[in-house]
């Protein structure tokens, strides 16, 4: 992703693609902050990161916020919590097949062990019928993914998790400003880890954080982000070197002061994309929302229904032919990422995960996506529709 400076002082996607994937939104605040820490020779985790924390937890109404160096790093540290609360090495944490690998990932790098559930087709979210049957006497955690930013089933999700005294962990890497029945995503668990890579809208450019209402997690977070210290020099856990610095920070608080305004133009674009797509939807299987919730945009899912008569490869080289930049929709991290070969499972044991890996694409929704543009996304959509001799 190629980066360039707007007139308006932000940062935009400009590539080959008329409508690119993502965008970057570096406001003149995060400019003069940037200035004044490398004036100030303090660049490593200080003021600004301590600020950027203060706002943060604030914008999501938690009482504690902890800065991390990825959103990665974010899902590790809050898994490894788990065990000043009596968890130990190889306990479990129950996670969705599909989702981006580091959530698997982040699930080994703290010591545990990932126990893959199935997804729903049509959310893109953990089948919330499926964990019950997932759970063991070494279950610890329940680590739903919000993905796309649509809100994972959380009551349903809770229920489990206090039946079994787990620990709930939010994986809101996608899922900024998201809302749950008339609450916040990163309020409903234990902890949530968000991701502050520069796709999102809340980014530091590569970052993390984890918010909690709970103080005795917050200063185990930080104790692990930093190896483990507690007080000056010494070390009472294993931890990891997972520290935010001030310049990372200074781009997020100028993140934080246009949040709403970023946020009120993915939804607009979400919206609009949702009612453009539903004249295709014989064809496609895209993001809904529900009544209940209020989806916080990452990107617009695209799922190939069963028995078009064309591939989501067919489609994608199409759009992509005509300057509409994708991503595949994931993968389902146990069967279709080799990495995880290791643990013997094979295709077919995640169907709905393994489709919509398939059969699934997302493009961008962003805030420097303009109508026009998704008016463009429908009339290449219908103009392939009609290339495959289908009607729309």
């Amino acid at each position: 992703m190629k980066i360039n400076t707007n007139k308006s002082g932000t940062l935009s996607a400009k590539a080959k693609f008329r409508v690119p994937f993502g965008t970057v939104s570096i406001t003149e605040e995060a400019h003069r902050l940037i200035n004044e820490a490398v004036e100030s020779k303090w660049l490593t985790r200080g003021k600004y990161v301590q600020e950027f924390e203060e706002k943060f937890a604030r914008l999501f109404g938690v009482k504690e916020a902890v800065a991390v160096s990825s959103g990665t790093d974010a899902d590790a540290l809050s898994c490894a919590v788990l065990y000043d609360y009596g968890a130990k090495r190889g306990d479990e944490v129950i996670v969705p097949a599909l989702s981006f690998v580091a959530t698997g990932n982040a699930v080994f790098q703290a010591g545990l062990t990932p126990v893959f559930v199935d997804v729903r087709r049509e959310t893109l979210n953990i089948d919330f019928d499926k964990i019950e049957e997932a759970v063991t006497p070494r279950t610890r955690a329940i680590m739903p993914v919000h993905l796309m930013g649509k809100p994972a089933e959380m009551d349903k999700i809770s229920e489990i998790a206090k039946r079994h005294r787990l620990f709930v962990i939010e994986d809101a890497a996608e899922a900024h400003g998201a809302e749950y029945k008339e609450r916040k995503i990163g309020s409903l668990g234990d902890m949530a880890a968000f991701s502050l890579y520069a796709a999102h809208i809340v980014t530091t450019i590569e970052g993390g954080v984890v918010i909690t209402d709970n103080p005795q997690t917050a200063d185990i977070l930080r104790s692990l982000r930093n190896h483990g210290i507690v007080g000056k020099f010494e070390f009472r856990r294993i931890g990891f070197s997972a520290k935010m610095n001030e310049l990372e920070a200074a781009v997020g608080l100028g993140n934080i002061r246009i949040f709403h305004e970023i946020l009120q133009k993915r939804r607009r674009n979400l919206r609009y994309l949702i009612d453009k797509f539903k004249k295709f939807e014989e064809y496609f299987i895209t993001l809904k929302e529900e009544p209940y919730e209020k989806i916080g945009p990452h990107a617009f899912s695209i799922i190939v229904k069963e028995n078009t008569g064309f591939t989501k490869d067919e489609f994608v080289r199409y759009i992509e032919g005509e300057g509409i930049d994708s991503r595949n929709l994931f993968y389902s991290i146990p069967t279709q990422c080799p990495s995880y070969a290791f643990l013997g499972k094979k295709l077919g044991d995640f169907p709905e995960a393994e489709y919509c890996s398939d059969h699934g694409t997302h493009i961008g929704i962003h805030q420097d996506i303009e109508l026009k543009d998704l008016d463009y996304v429908a009339e290449v959509t219908a103009d392939f529709l009609k290339s495959q001799g289908l009607k729309c």
